[in-house]
């Protein structure tokens, strides 16, 4: 299993060889850093905790400061992996473990819109706006009634609430080209999340 974090940066679209057009994501990825190394013989599952970004390290306690071995990590992410045993403390992974044409799912917090109505929210059309109608243009309508479930608004009802800032995952996208230089990775289509959102990029 591959994989990496990084920070999303901007949406653009490059030209492959053949000179089709892609439309892709633009992804800050890399290096990681070990932090932690969980057995199976100790922990009861096998995975690898690792230390992205920075942060400046007056801003962290004692007790982690200790944790990530001196480092000042803005990030820390676990991966289950199916034999740990091939992972130190203080190893790092880059970019060069992914290649173009690679399929991978990437994973990110979209963007929070705040408490909206039913319009937004769920693509409600709201009222008429004739026939007597006067300010309910953007109601939700009726949420319920004597004539169902007792008289109660039913679970799962679509109704007006926070929207966004939910963890987004978006399968079967492609890696169109790498930068190793600059530290980008290109990823065709769009991921969710505003700019310097947290990205996993993970690949089978």
């Amino acid at each position: 299993m591959k994989f990496i974090l990084g920070t999303k940066q901007n949406m653009t679209q490059i030209f492959d060889e053949q000179g089709t057009v892609h439309p892709v994501t633009v992804v800050k990825a890399g290096p990681m850093t070990v932090t932690q190394v969980k057995t199976l013989a100790k922990d009861g599952y096998n995975a690898v905790q690792f230390g992205y970004g920075v942060r400046n390290a007056k801003n962290i306690n004692k007790p982690m400061t200790g944790h990530m071995k001196g480092g000042a990590y803005a990030h820390l992410k676990e991966f289950t992996v199916d034999d740990s045993s091939t992972f130190a403390i203080g190893d790092k992974i880059d970019l060069s473990v992914f290649a173009n044409g690679d399929k991978v799912e990437v994973s990110s917090i979209s963007k929070g819109k705040g408490f909206q109505g039913v319009v937004k929210r769920h693509k409600f059309e709201g009222g008429p706006r004739s026939h007597g109608q006067k300010h309910s243009e953007r109601e939700p309508g009726s949420i319920g009634g004597a004539g169902r479930d007792g008289g109660r608004v039913a679970k799962g009802k679509r109704m007006a609430g926070r929207m966004g800032n939910e963890r987004i995952t978006s399968k079967g996208l492609t890696i169109v080209s790498i930068k190793p230089e600059t530290g980008e990775i290109f990823v065709r289509g769009a991921v969710a999340g505003r700019r310097g959102t947290l990205v996993e990029i993970t690949a089978k």
